[in-house]
């Protein structure tokens, strides 16, 4: 089991719950999110076998939009704990319940940042922690103005908002942002504007197919990137990306860590799908003990996705790793690199 550390005693009021029976609850069914609920469910149950607690866990499948009754079908029969929903939508279905519900830690996270009810818990892989750490550190880089490049897709946006808002609360000029057109007019067009109104850095929020070819036409200097750069691209990775820093689970980053080796390994040959894996790795870990009579009031996880702290609000703050592209490989960037 991966190290946890309990930083306080647990709390002495609270609701207890019922049982220690944990239901999982994903989207099976679903023809859009199936594949990446088979992922979550793979980890999950990989973590409860490898702890001898597979007994423990009760899988409930459902489709688009059932995600309620799954849910009364599970308190109904006394668990201890959710785990799940895993989409946002979902997510925002069940935080819109007016009756009572069991302990439920949530696989994604809401979008208005309302608090959420008692007994609540969230865990994400999204790419907000992500962006927040590369601001982070482009600012402890020097860095003091940036060009954001991104594509128009849900998942680039909410990337460069992210970076964004943690650029300015570190005291960051406002970016200038530019959208990427893969056509190559637009391209040179991009280079020039950026040329002529140089920065210290560009942010680039592009799918990995595009990443090298986008790349190419930035003018020298530090490039830090979203993660799904390195999602299309053979390994080793192109030179044409040498020197982009971006942000990565442990599990894909490091996979020789000695405090991953002893975990199960799936090979899904994909690592949007190893990411989702890693994540049911880490939710049966913290599943465990937020299923406990009494849970603990804060909780470290050096974790298969990143480490995960527990916040005052419920929600598990989550730190990848940071990575750069060197001679056409990505690899861990040390401290002080």
């Amino acid at each position: 089991m991966l190290p946890v550390v309990r930083l306080s005693p647990p709390a002495e009021t609270g609701a207890a719950t019922r049982s220690d029976v944990i239901a999982l609850i994903l989207p099976l069914e679903s023809p859009t999110y199936g594949r990446a609920a088979d992922a979550v469910k793979a980890g999950f149950l990989a973590a409860a076998a490898r702890a001898g607690s597979s007994s423990r866990v009760r899988v409930i499948g459902h489709g688009d939009g059932g995600v309620l009754p799954a849910i009364a079908a599970a308190e109904a029969s006394g668990i201890g704990l959710v785990v799940g929903p895993l989409t946002r939508d979902d997510l925002k279905t069940v935080l819109a319940m007016a009756s009572a519900r069991s302990r439920l830690l949530a696989l994604n996270q809401s979008d208005d940042g309302m608090a959420l009810p008692r007994d609540t818990y969230t865990m994400a892989l999204s790419v907000d922690s992500d962006a927040s750490l590369l601001a982070r550190t482009a600012q402890a880089d020097g860095v003091r103005s940036v060009a954001l490049v991104a594509a128009d897709t849900p998942l680039q946006q909410r990337f460069v908002v992210a970076f964004e808002n943690e650029w300015r609360r570190g005291g960051g000029s406002p970016p200038r942002a530019y959208r990427f057109d893969p056509n190559p007019d637009m391209l040179g067009l991009l280079r020039h504007e950026i040329a002529s109104r140089p920065t210290d850095a560009v942010v680039l929020a592009v799918d990995g197919e595009y990443a090298a070819l986008t790349k190419s036409f930035l003018p020298p200097g530090p490039v830090y990137a979203i993660s799904q750069i390195a999602d299309e691209l053979p390994t080793p990775i192109s030179h044409d990306l040498d020197g982009v820093r971006y942000v990565e689970i442990p599990w894909l980053a490091d996979p020789d860590d000695p405090a991953l080796a002893s975990l199960p390994h799936a090979n899904f040959g994909n690592p949007v799908v190893e990411r989702l894996y890693a994540l049911g790795l880490d939710a049966f870990v913290l599943a465990q003990m937020l299923a406990e009579p009494i849970p603990p009031e804060r909780i470290e996880l050096d974790g298969a996705t990143g480490h995960l702290s527990l916040t005052p609000a419920r929600s598990f703050a989550r730190q990848g790793r940071l990575m750069e592209i060197r001679d056409g490989r990505a690899q861990p960037l040390l401290a002080g690199q």
